[in-house]
């Protein structure tokens, strides 16, 4: 079973898909008998006149509604020397429309654990405040320039180890302090990527939109028929990320900023209401504004 990243790509797959099957179909010789053109018998299920299946013969192709204009809008996008897509080198998804976009790898969410490794700085200090939440123990600022946004942690990553201790069940209190009481060499974290968030791809139309508002960072409407909707994004969810780039505790202004000179295909994380307003619960607005690492990660 093929994994696309958005429902642009989905579509436009089974469209390139359906034009090379019925290429290759159409692509043996013909007979010829006593010198005369023979024409291949019609229950090849397209019309011998035609290189490629035309709208009406591709409507319902795979259940799907391919004649839409989004389709054709993006199959405009697609190289022309694309016949079949094939996986791409992350988590195997195939990205006709997309392609080889770097938002996506930036935002990636990998499944599974990854090791940590953290020094601290000539304060003393990581870079880290954690906040727990249902017996688990999660990254709620990152700040900018610190070791631990030179590690890649990032905003709702998860910690399951400090220097090999369980930390399930711990408060944030009993979290601080480990890392405070670690060594300033090495501080060993077992982490898991940000398990409260999601990551959506879109699409940007020809007006450079695609299809949601926010107001203080929360989704509150999306437009009907516009990419976000179409690719299930929700209201009452944060943006965390655009691309990969943390843009909480930004001002609308500089995220509607970050939005414009993003490319056409672009990612959006989000979060929650309720887990989002839970997780910076009792850290200051300022604090978000002034500390936050809002770099754009490397790959």
């Amino acid at each position: 079973m093929s994994l696309y990243p958005s429902l642009e790509d989905l579509k436009v797959d089974k469209v390139i898909r359906a034009q090379s099957q019925f290429a290759n179909a159409t692509s043996s010789t013909p007979a010829i008998t006593q010198g005369a053109y023979q024409p291949q018998p019609a229950t090849q299920g397209m019309p011998s006149s035609t290189l490629y299946p035309n709208l009406e013969e591709l409507g319902d192709y795979m259940g799907l509604s391919l004649n839409s204009d989004e389709v054709q809008r993006n199959l405009a996008l697609v190289p022309v020397a694309t016949q079949v897509a094939v996986p791409s080198s992350v988590g195997g998804m195939v990205r006709p429309v997309t392609g080889a976009d770097m938002g996506i790898r930036r935002a990636e969410i990998r499944p599974g654990l990854r090791e940590v490794i953290l020094c601290k700085d000539q304060e003393g200090k990581v870079g880290l405040r954690l906040r727990d939440i249902d017996n688990g123990v999660f990254v709620q600022l990152v700040q900018a320039n610190s070791p631990a946004a030179l590690a890649g942690l990032r905003f709702g990553d998860q910690v399951l180890q400090i220097n090999g201790q369980n930390v399930a069940g711990w408060n944030s209190d009993k979290a601080h302090k480990a890392l405070k009481a670690a060594a300033e060499q090495r501080i060993e974290l077992i982490v898991r990527d940000r398990p409260f968030q999601r990551t959506i791809t879109m699409h940007k139309d020809s007006s450079g939109h695609v299809g949601f508002i926010f107001k203080s960072g929360r989704i509150t409407s999306l437009v009907k028929d516009g990419s976000a909707a179409r690719n299930g994004l929700l209201t009452e969810h944060y943006i965390c990320e655009i691309n990969g780039q943390n843009v909480i505790g930004l001002k609308d202004t500089q995220i509607k900023d970050i939005l414009t000179t993003s490319p056409t295909a672009m990612t959006i994380t989000i979060m929650p209401k309720f887990i989002f307003e839970h997780m910076i619960k009792k850290m200051s607005g300022g604090l978000l504004k002034s500390s936050m690492d809002h770099s754009v990660p490397e790959v």
